[in-house]
């Protein structure tokens, strides 16, 4: 190779290498796992009541055991009140389960515009416009997925569901509990909401699920950090590793904040 040619080839090895690095500064760097990177979602379950009949005859069917207060219930639904359970409103729904959001559909909900503003497609009958989660449930898919997504629902007894609301979840220390026995504590005028202790692993890992799967909903710095919290300091059983395990063949897709620590305790 005469010397012309040698300085070519350098040239364009140079060139070559230089075009590399600019591809590697430009390419977006991973996000750790940790913090929800890549998580896929529902992509399978549009109907919130097939939802709930999946859960009630394919994931809880030898489990029915309620998330807050851990009440018995049966497979028409209905409670063994625990001994010491009062509730102090709602008592109607008292004595059955219902299907709790842990991430509250309305706090998912108000990233949707056809929940905020409505929709060309939502008018009624009578030919009025509606908007809100009916709308957004009728005119976006995404909605609805999220709305069935198994791995964010959880049997709850009916009056403990809708006192908790879509409060955000918060510690109380000075708050005495709610509903009796069952160490629920709702703070109705600070919207906050402070789950037993044997609930909130479970509720953290499905909270920092949501967050990473699905864009619409944000974990303000606070909660993020309180999530993270409880995901350290209440490790998960083998209950919540056969439940996520099951959902994942239901769904098709896995919540790795439950599923990786299970794997390493050796139950998934």
């Amino acid at each position: 190779m005469n010397m012309h040619n040698m300085i070519g080839a350098g040239s364009a090895a140079r060139l070559f290498v230089g075009l590399v690095a600019a591809m590697m500064l430009a390419a977006p760097a991973a996000a750790a796992v940790d913090d929800g990177a890549a998580a896929a979602g529902n992509t399978t379950i549009e109907s919130f009541n097939k939802a709930k009949r999946l859960l009630e005859r394919e994931v809880y069917f030898d489990h029915r055991v309620t998330l807050y207060c851990g009440a018995a219930f049966d497979a028409k639904k209905n409670v063994v009140i625990p001994e010491g359970f009062t509730t102090p409103k709602h008592a109607s729904r008292g004595k059955r389960i219902e299907w709790e959001h842990v991430v509250p559909a309305e706090n998912f909900g108000r990233a949707f515009i056809e929940w905020r503003e409505g929709d060309e497609s939502c008018v009624d009958s009578k030919g009025r416009s509606f908007k809100g989660r009916k709308c957004a449930e009728k005119a976006n898919k995404t909605f609805r997925y999220m709305q069935a997504d198994l791995y964010n629902l959880y049997p709850a007894i009916g009056a403990v569901n809708a006192m908790r609301s879509n409060y955000r979840y918060a510690m109380l220390p000075s708050e005495s509990a709610t509903f009796g026995t069952c160490q629920m504590k709702i703070d109705e005028s600070g919207r906050r909401a402070e789950p037993p202790e044997a609930s909130r692993g479970s509720i953290a890992r499905s909270t920092l699920y949501m967050a990473a799967s699905y864009p619409q909903y944000r974990l303000s710095s606070a909660q993020r950090q309180l999530m993270q919290a409880w995901d350290r300091q209440y490790p998960v059983d083998q209950w919540e590793c056969l439940r996520a395990k099951r959902i994942e063949k239901i769904q098709g897709n896995e919540n790795a904040f439950v599923a990786e620590p299970c794997r390493k305790a050796g139950w998934y």
